[in-house]
C-alpha cells in the first residue's frame, strides 16, 4: 500500500477497464429506452400512461434503494464484490423481456435491472473517484458517465433499428445477454478493488466528518441537500422523457427507426458532452454549472409542447442532453467536495438514492397528469419543477469553484 498512488495516469489500466465495464452497464438500460413503451401498447394492450410508466417506477425505486445500501456497504463488503452482485442480477433481465407473457414480467425485469444499475453503476462511479483522487474527480465522473450514456444512446438506436426490421421481440434483447455476460466476466477476472486508495486519500483530507450522512445529505447541510434536490428533479424529468418521448413520437407516426434515432440523441449528446462538462466541474463554479444546466433542461422540456417535426425533436434532444451533461458529473463532484473520503461512498449513495427516486416520482407524476389533464399539462408541470430546482441551487448551494 506504501507504493499506492492516486491519479488518472497512475491508474489508467484499471480506470480504462471501469470505463468499458460501465459501457456494458449503460447498454442494459439502452435495451428498454426505445421500445418498451410501444411494447406495452402493441403486445400487452396497455393504453394508460400511468400503467405504462410503472416499469420506470419499479426501476427507479429499486435502483434508488440499492444506491443507498451500496454506499453504506462499499467499505464493509468491498467494492468489487458489490459490483459482481450487480452483474448477477443483470443476467436474467434480457430473458425475462424476451419471454414476458404479461406486464408483470416487465415490472420484474425492471426490478432486477434496478438492482443491477444501483449496484454496478454506483460502484463504477465510486471506484473511478477512488482511483483518481480529489484533483480530477469531475473528469473521472465525466468519462464514466460518457461511457454509460453513450452506450445507452447507441443501444437505444440499435434496438429501434433491429425492432423495425425483425420486430420488438426477441432480437433487440439479445444485446443484453452479451452485455451482462461480458460485464460479469470482466469484473470477476480483471477488476481490482479500490478500497486501499480511499485509505491513502483519507490521510490527507481535511473535510470534517458528518454526524449523520443521511440527514446531512438529504436535508441539513445546505449545499449537500441543495445538490440532492436538483439530482432528484433531474432524474424526474429524465423519467418523463424515458416514458413519454417514445409515446409522443409513436403518436406522430414516426417510424421505429426514426424513433430510435430521436430517443438516442438525448442520452448520446448527454454522454459525449460530459467529457467536457466533467472537466469543467473541476475548474469552474459548480453552482453555476448546475444552475444553467437545470435552466437549459427546463426550456428544452417546455419546447416539447410545440414539437411536431423531426428536426424539432433533434433540437430538443441536443438541448436536453447538453443541459443534463452540465449538471450530472457536477452533482457527484460537488457532493464529494463536502464529504470526507471515508464517508464519500455513503454520501454519494444517499444522493443517488434521492436522485434515482426521481425516476419513480417523474414516471408517476407524468402518467397521472397526462391521464388526467393531457400530455401538454404533464410537460408544463415537469418543465416548471425543473426551473424551480435551478433557483433552489442558486440560493442554497455555496459556490464550490476552486
Amino acid at each position: 500500500m506504501n507504493n499506492l498512488q492516486l491519479g488518472l495516469k497512475e491508474n489508467w489500466k484499471q480506470f480504462s477497464l471501469l470505463v468499458i465495464i460501465n459501457a456494458f452497464v449503460g447498454g442494459m438500460i439502452g435495451l428498454e429506452r426505445t421500445i418498451l413503451p410501444q411494447l406495452a401498447e402493441q403486445e400487452f394492450g396497455i393504453s394508460s400512461k400511468t400503467a405504462i410508466l410503472t416499469f420506470i417506477m419499479a426501476f427507479g425505486v429499486t435502483k434508488a434503494i440499492c444506491n443507498y445500501f451500496t454506499g453504506r456497504w462499499a467499505n464493509k463488503l468491498g467494492r468489487k464484490n458489490i459490483f459482481i452482485i450487480g452483474w448477477i442480477f443483470a443476467l436474467p433481465v434480457p430473458f425475462i423481456l424476451i419471454y414476458a407473457e404479461n406486464w408483470n414480467w416487465i415490472i420484474l425485469a425492471n426490478i432486477f435491472l434496478g438492482v443491477n444499475q444501483g449496484l454496478a453503476w454506483s460502484m463504477a462511479v465510486i471506484m473511478k473517484i477512488d482511483l483518481v483522487g480529489p484533483k480530477k474527480r469531475g473528469l473521472a465522473v465525466g468519462i464514466n458517465e460518457f461511457a454509460g450514456y453513450i452506450s445507452i444512446g447507441i443501444v437505444a438506436f440499435l434496438t429501434g433499428y433491429i425492432s423495425n426490421i425483425y420486430g420488438v421481440r426477441p432480437y433487440p434483447f439479445y444485446l443484453g445477454i452479451v452485455f451482462s455476460v461480458l460485464g460479469l466476466l470482466f469484473t470477476v477476472f480483471l477488476l481490482k478493488d479500490t478500497g486501499q486508495h480511499v485509505v491513502v486519500e483519507s490521510r490527507k483530507s481535511r473535510v470534517p466528518i458528518l454526524k449523520s450522512v443521511f440527514r446531512s445529505t438529504s436535508l441539513q447541510h445546505p449545499s449537500l441537500s441543495g445538490i440532492t434536490q436538483a439530482g432528484l428533479v433531474n432524474n424526474l424529468n429524465d423519467g418523463m422523457m424515458w416514458g413519454l418521448l417514445p409515446l409522443l413520437l409513436f403518436a406522430l407516426d414516426f417510424s421505429q427507426t426514426n424513433i430510435g434515432i430521436l430517443v438516442a440523441i438525448y442520452p448520446t449528446v448527454w454522454g459525449i458532452s460530459q467529457l467536457v462538462t466533467g472537466k469543467l466541474s473541476d475548474i469552474y463554479s459548480k453552482r453555476m454549472l448546475m444552475f444553467w444546466g437545470m435552466i437549459v433542461q427546463s426550456l428544452a422540456i417546455f419546447s416539447l409542447i410545440w414539437a411536431v417535426e423531426f428536426y424539432h425533436f433533434v433540437w430538443i434532444g441536443v438541448s436536453l442532453g447538453v443541459g443534463t451533461a452540465l449538471v450530472y458529473p457536477t452533482f457527484i463532484n460537488a457532493i464529494s467536495d463536502y464529504t470526507h473520503p471515508k464517508q464519500r461512498a455513503e454520501s454519494l449513495g444517499v444522493f443517488r438514492f434521492w436522485r434515482d427516486m426521481g425516476y419513480a416520482v417523474g414516471a408517476l407524476l407524468t402518467g397521472v397528469i397526462a391521464d388526467s389533464f393531457g400530455v401538454s399539462a404533464s410537460i408544463i408541470s415537469i418543465g416548471t419543477l425543473t426551473g424551480i430546482s435551478a433557483f433552489i441551487v442558486l440560493n442554497r448551494v455555496e459556490d464550490l469553484s476552486k
